[in-house]
């Protein structure tokens, strides 16, 4: 029984490194190393009990860190043939396609932000005017690195400084951004996601 607390703390420690999210991979790791903590006290191995105690430790401190960090979030509108933002869109093709398989090259978008994070970009919001204050929303993409709905809370509270009250989605989404759309606070109406910003 011991011997499979230990395995359960490795593996948690292994699958942490498959994450993308830097969020999720911080987050499983101090369980990871939490639990392999405990079986290293068991066992007697102070050594490995204190390196892994050491992590945990680590793990907290940079999660504290990046729940800080919209602090440092930007937030730049874009034009459409925006350079940068045509580079973004070709970069992350496949993620974007994963996420939103309908979508194309943005090219009829009439609003475009970029939300950067110390100066490299973190998300990309795409959209069409549907009325006073109102957007259709094309694409609402973060990178992986940052998909911790932390960019979307950021954007979201700066949208209304941009005359933007209301975003409609409509398109096709995937079964995890619809996930991160009724998370976010979007409600489903008549086939459309929608959310009215504060």
């Amino acid at each position: 029984m011991i011997e499979m607390i230990g395995y359960l703390g490795s593996a948690l420690v292994v699958v942490s490194m498959l994450m993308s999210s830097v969020v999720k991979l911080r987050v499983i790791n101090t369980i990871g190393s939490g639990i392999f903590a405990a079986y290293a006290l068991m066992i007697h191995s102070y050594p490995t009990a204190l390196m892994n105690i050491c992590l945990v430790g680590i793990n907290v401190y940079n999660l504290v860190k990046l729940n800080q960090k919209e602090q440092n979030y930007t937030l730049v509108e874009a034009a459409r043939g925006d350079a940068l933002l045509a580079y973004l869109l070709d970069y992350y093709r496949e993620d974007i396609q994963a996420y939103f398989p309908a979508f194309s090259e943005g090219g009829e978008a009439e609003r475009a932000y970029i939300v950067c994070h110390k100066g490299n970009p973190a998300g990309v919001l795409l959209g069409n005017d549907s009325g006073p204050g109102t957007v259709n929303v094309l694409l609402d993409y973060s990178t992986p690195t940052y998909r911790d709905c932390s960019i979307g809370a950021y954007l979201y509270a700066r949208l209304p400084a941009q005359g933007v009250r209301t975003l409609i989605f409509r398109g096709q989404a995937s079964q995890a951004h619809a996930a991160y759309l009724i998370k976010m606070g979007f409600a489903q109406e008549q086939g459309a996601y929608i959310k009215h910003l504060g």
